[in-house]
């Protein structure tokens, strides 16, 4: 029944993108920018604890339609259920989706629009130059298909196989901690005082993520490995880090980055065009993330066979 109900929400989550845009959940943000301004009301207490309290109560909402469904959690019920908070803890973007409107942004020349796909993409600021844009996006495929899919299906897996009832609020739990570390980087961006309580904030989010996304994004960056150039990307695994005062969030995506560019393993061909080589580029790390997908699911589909999970 895990494994089902994984499988019909990765499908659906795949075909119906287009009618689950509303899952962004923006009107989330408004309850996150209040639990940060109580949170700067306790200037005194750790950034830590608020951080962890608004993860909780987030998370809440789950946990309640669990607990109240007790021992009809079985079967259907169950079934119905873990599809629904699947497709809310995956995404919130496609990442998919993303790449093709890239693309297209691309092949219509238009810069307006490219930099609109490119940022989507890489939740940052977008490179002025085109090839250090190119490689950006590349990155950021990588480290997002990480943070917005196999970080979710790693949780739902893991505690499920503890507790089928738990995979549901594990991977919204995840979802959770993420949509906060978002939104506090955003905050703190419209902040630049060192050592403001917007600082604190992201700083204590991006920790509570990282550590979420640790174990995911190394058994993601080895799934690169499998799934692309595996030479490279092997020398890319076993590479120093290279930025040692980066948080835990940020060595996650740089090990990340690092190891599905070297995956990608690609070369600029003769009389390629920039606009070819960005599209060539963003195809190649999306086919990249859906093959590993694919190696994923012949994994979860083998434990379950052997009864390590449900």
């Amino acid at each position: 029944m895990h494994l089902i109900a994984l499988l019909i929400g990765l499908v659906i989550e795949r075909l119906a993108t287009q009618l689950f845009h509303w899952r962004r959940m923006r009107w989330l943000d408004r309850i996150i920018d209040a639990g940060f301004r109580q949170a700067e009301r306790l200037g005194n207490w750790p950034a830590l604890i608020p951080v962890i309290v608004l993860a909780a109560l987030l998370a809440l909402p789950v946990f309640l339609i669990m607990y109240s469904l007790g021992d009809t959690l079985h079967g259907f019920t169950y079934l119905i259920l873990a599809i629904f908070v699947l497709l809310f803890s995956i995404g919130p973007k496609d990442i998919g989706e993303e790449v093709s409107e890239y693309c297209r942004a691309l092949a219509s020349e238009d810069e307006e629009q490219i930099q609109a796909a490119a940022k989507a993409i890489i939740e940052g600021d977008v490179p002025a130059d085109e090839r250090e844009r190119i490689a950006r996006v590349e990155e950021a495929v990588c480290v997002q298909a990480n943070n917005r899919l196999f970080a979710v299906v790693f949780w739902f897996v893991v505690l499920g196989a503890v507790l089928s009832t738990i995979g549901p609020l594990a991977a919204w739990s995840y979802r959770v901690t993420d949509l906060i570390r978002r939104r506090a980087v955003f905050s703190a961006a419209r902040d630049d005082q060192s050592g403001s309580s917007a600082v604190r904030i992201r700083d204590a989010a991006e920790l509570v993520q990282g550590l979420l996304a640790w174990v995911p994004a190394r058994l993601t960056a080895l799934g690169y490995v499998a799934a692309g150039h595996a030479e490279d990307a092997i020398a890319a695994l076993r590479a120093p880090t290279e930025d040692r005062d980066a948080t835990l969030s940020g060595h996650n995506e740089h090990l990340l980055a690092r190891v599905g560019v070297a995956a990608l393993a690609l070369q600029d061909l003769p009389d390629e065009s920039i606009t070819e080589r960005g599209v060539r580029g963003a195809i190649a790390a999306r086919k990249l993330v859906f093959r590993q997908l694919l190696i994923w699911a012949v994994i979860i589909a083998a434990m379950t066979l052997y009864g390590l999970t449900r």
